[in-house]
């Protein structure tokens, strides 16, 4: 009796077993080298090849030899995710600038930080929100030599740590991030204290009021959705494009809100701290109804 052979594994399988252990490796290396696996990690993970590719940018700017010391990189992050209000990442590099040497007193505030820090909050908050405005001269006053000026080094260094955490908090936003839940050697939902405050989180901590809040929206959103598709059904003359005028609207109304207005209710002191003039966010360059700005084109 011939003995039966089993079928060879097809290539898909292949191919998902190759992806499977290439993040479950990456994900033991996460864990080694930290101790722990943030969530942005374990989503990046569903990506082995973006996350490793992402690892070697992080560790490029946060470890390896440059001109600004440690502690300033993990400051300037915190520095960037707060003007987006991404209080996730505050709080992950509030930990982390306590970690490498950072001097406590400046987690109380932008204010308590070096002037020569608190120098780059014009550039911060442009970058962010309305990149188009800069010119030579932000750059030209940052590098004008005194007593807290930057070195071109230094400042590459920190437009780049700028950039790079404005985008990690579209990241988070977009894949609805939260923070971990409290765990020895982990960051859980409230950020270190800079006084050492051991007491347990409270309910309407940071990350806790930032993921109700953005829940609450959603399906404030949801309701409106319902609501105008049914006064659809109730005007038969509507046309198609008007409800889709409708819907923009709508759209509009419930997302694009005013800094202002989340100001109280949706962030905590503990990120509005480290941020300047909070009511500046995005503006449409274009003139509606107006000539066009001059552009620059390549073609």
């Amino acid at each position: 009796r011939r003995g039966v052979l089993s079928s060879p594994p097809r290539a898909p399988q292949i191919l998902q077993e190759g992806v499977e252990s290439s993040r479950r490796q990456l994900l033991i290396e996460a864990f080694v080298s930290a101790g722990r696996v943030d969530n942005i990690t374990m989503v990046m993970g569903l990506h082995p090849q973006y996350l490793s590719s992402f690892w070697k940018t992080q560790y490029l700017l946060l470890r390896m030899d440059g001109p600004l010391p440690y502690h300033k990189r993990h400051y300037i992050a915190i520095m960037a995710a707060a003007r987006h209000q991404c209080s996730y990442l505050v709080g992950l590099h509030m930990g982390e600038f306590l970690q490498v040497g950072g001097n406590p007193a400046w987690l109380q505030g932008l204010h308590c930080a070096p002037q020569k820090l608190r120098n780059l909050n014009e550039i911060n908050k442009l970058l962010a929100h309305r990149p188009w405005l800069i010119t030579k001269e932000h750059i030209e006053a940052l590098l004008k030599t005194g007593e807290h000026s930057w070195s071109l080094a230094e400042l590459v260094q920190a437009l780049v740590l700028l950039t790079h955490y404005h985008s990690l908090a579209s990241f988070v936003f977009g894949c609805g991030i939260n923070p971990e839940a409290e765990q020895d050697g982990g960051h859980g939902a409230r950020p270190p204290s800079p006084h050492g405050d051991s007491s347990p989180a409270s309910e309407d901590s940071m990350g806790c009021s930032g993921g109700k809040d953005a829940l609450q929206e959603v399906e404030a959103l949801m309701e409106r959705m319902k609501l105008l598709q049914e006064s659809q059904q109730e005007e038969e003359g509507v046309t198609q494009e008007e409800m889709a005028t409708r819907f923009e609207l709508e759209k509009t109304e419930s997302l694009l809100v005013a800094p202002s207005d989340l100001a109280d209710h949706s962030l905590q002191s503990s990120v509005l701290c480290f941020v300047e003039d909070p009511e500046f966010g995005y503006k449409d360059f274009t003139r509606r109804g107006e000539q066009a700005p001059p552009t620059f084109r390549a073609q």
